[in-house]
């Protein structure tokens, strides 16, 4: 049975997907503005164009899981507070689960052990997407005088 503290651990671990996303969507931006460069004179190359849809892309990735995340962030704070309750509210949130199409019936429940180590994948394939798109910005950095000139 989860402590109140674990359930609240989880949601604030959850919680720095925020980061991740602020970050994700500074590059992104970035991507998209270099991407738009030939639209005010600027030269580009394929190449160029090619690494920046790639950033976006993966942005736009990461913004699915930061959604997921953040949804997740709340439910577990929101189960930390009702710890008294946890097996009602569980049942709860596994119907309106059902109904609302985000989770099959399951015939056995999942604990909240197994829902901490899913919500915590999230933020990992969250943190990835970040990761690619540092790694293709850092790319984008050392390459783009070589792009440039050719």
């Amino acid at each position: 049975m989860p402590t109140s503290g674990s359930l609240y651990l989880c949601a604030v671990l959850l919680r720095r997907g925020r980061l991740l996303d602020r970050l994700s969507t500074a590059l992104s931006l970035v991507a998209l503005l270099l991407g738009l460069a030939p639209l005010l004179g600027f030269p580009t190359s394929v190449a160029q164009a090619m690494l920046c849809a790639a950033l976006i892309t993966l942005g736009l990735l990461e913004k699915y899981w930061a959604a997921r995340v953040e949804v997740d962030a709340e439910l577990f704070s929101h189960m930390s507070q009702q710890i008294g309750q946890l097996t009602e509210r569980t049942a709860e949130l596994d119907q309106a689960l059902e109904e609302l199409g985000l989770q099959q019936s399951a015939t056995i429940p999942r604990t909240w052990t197994d829902r901490s180590k899913g919500a915590l994948r999230l933020l990992r394939n969250q943190g990835l997407c970040l990761i690619g798109q540092c790694a293709l910005a850092l790319l984008t950095i050392v390459s783009l005088p070589w792009l440039l000139t050719h």
